[in-house]
C-alpha cells in the first residue's frame, strides 16, 4: 500500500512538473486565436491587438482566425474543442460563454466544462439612442412618452438575448412601459433602423453607434455601464435613474479544457500584461473599450455572476431562442 501511494505521488509530481515546465516554455509553437465573429467586429479587434502584442514578445507566430456564425458560437465550438497545449485559445462574448445556457435547450459544447477562462480583456459600453423625430434628449423624457403611448414604439436589436435587448427588456419592466423590439441582422442595421426612424429606439454597442450619434444623427440618452463612458461624459448611465440596470458588452479570453491550470495562469498573465501596456489602453479606449485584465479565477467568477444577474431576466420575460 505503501508503495502504491508512493508511485501515486510521483506520476502526480511528474505531471505537475510537465505542466509547470510547458507553461513555462510557451508558446513553442505558431498560436491561434479564434475570433468567433466576422473580420472587422470588435472581438477581432480585440484578438489581433493582443496577437500583435504577443508576438512582439516572442520568436513565435501569433494568428488570428475568424470563424463567424451561430452568434458567436462556433467560433466559441471550435476553441473547445482545439489542442489543450497552448497553441489556440480565443476570444468571446457573453452569448457564446453564458447567456446562450439560458437560451437555447442544447449547444454543441458546456462552456462551464469544456473551456477554461483565461483572463477578462475589456468592457464595452451600449448606448440608448432614440430617432430625432421623438423630440426627446433625456432618458426621464423618453420614460414618459413610453408611459403614455404603451406598444406604440419600437426598438431595435441584435438578438435575442444580446446586451441591449436584456437592457431593453429590462427598461420595460423596471418603468412600467411597454416597448416592441424589432430584430436586425447586426448592429450597423440596428442604429441605421434608429436614424431613419424606422424604429425609435435601440440599445446597442457604443463603437457601432458613435458615428450617427457624433453627426447628430441620432440622440444618445444613456450608457449600460456603472461608469459613464469617458468619451461621452455628458451622457449619463442608466444607473442613475434605474440602479438595477447595469450591463457591459464584455469579452474574455478562454482555451480549451484540459490545459494545465500553470499553463493557463501564464497564458492569462501575458494577455493581461499586452492589455495593460499604455498604449494599448488608449487605443481600445478610444473604441469605448475598458481594459479589464484580471487571473482566471476571476474571470470565472464574473461569468457566474453574470449568469446569476441575467438568469432572472431572460426567465422571467421567457427569452429564448428554441421554440
Amino acid at each position: 500500500m505503501a508503495r502504491r501511494s508512493s508511485l501515486n505521488f510521483l506520476m502526480g509530481a511528474a505531471l505537475l512538473l510537465g505542466g509547470t515546465a510547458a507553461a513555462q516554455d510557451w508558446p513553442n509553437k505558431t498560436t491561434t486565436v479564434i475570433n468567433p465573429f466576422s473580420a472587422g467586429t470588435t472581438t477581432d479587434a480585440v484578438a489581433r491587438v493582443v496577437a500583435d502584442g504577443l508576438q512582439k514578445k516572442s520568436t513565435q507566430s501569433f494568428v488570428v482566425e475568424s470563424r463567424p456564425g451561430a452568434g458567436g458560437m462556433i467560433g466559441t465550438s471550435i476553441v473547445a474543442r482545439g489542442p489543450a497545449d497552448g497553441s489556440l485559445f480565443g476570444v468571446s462574448i457573453a452569448g457564446p460563454l453564458v447567456n446562450n445556457t439560458l437560451l437555447y435547450k442544447s449547444m454543441a459544447y458546456d462552456p462551464a466544462k469544456d473551456l477554461v477562462p483565461l483572463t477578462l480583456g475589456v468592457h464595452q459600453p451600449c448606448l440608448m439612442i432614440v430617432s430625432k423625430s421623438l423630440g426627446v434628449s433625456t432618458l426621464p423624457q423618453l420614460v414618459n412618452l413610453l408611459t403614455r403611448n404603451p406598444g406604440k414604439y419600437n426598438y431595435s436589436y441584435v438578438g435575442a438575448g444580446s446586451l441591449g435587448h436584456l437592457v431593453m427588456v429590462m427598461l420595460g419592466n423596471k418603468s412600467g412601459t411597454e416597448i416592441v423590439p424589432v430584430m436586425y441582422p447586426g448592429a450597423v442595421q440596428a442604429t441605421t433602423a434608429v436614424m431613419t426612424g424606422e424604429v425609435q429606439m435601440g440599445c446597442l454597442p457604443a463603437q457601432a453607434t458613435i458615428t450617427q450619434v457624433r453627426a447628430g444623427n441620432v440622440v444618445p440618452v444613456a450608457v449600460s455601464t456603472a461608469q459613464r463612458a469617458q468619451l461621452l461624459p455628458d451622457v449619463p448611465s442608466l444607473s442613475e435613474f434605474y440602479p438595477e440596470i447595469v450591463g457591459s458588452a464584455w469579452m474574455g479570453f478562454v482555451a480549451p479544457a484540459g490545459i494545465s491550470p500553470a499553463l493557463a495562469q501564464r497564458m492569462s498573465a501575458s494577455i493581461g500584461e499586452v492589455l495593460r501596456q499604455p498604449q494599448v489602453v488608449e487605443q481600445l479606449r478610444q473604441q469605448f473599450m475598458e481594459p479589464a485584465a484580471g487571473t482566471p479565477e476571476e474571470f470565472r467568477a464574473f461569468m457566474k455572476d453574470e449568469l446569476a444577474r441575467w438568469k432572472p431576466v431572460i426567465e422571467q420575460n421567457r427569452i429564448t431562442v428554441d421554440k
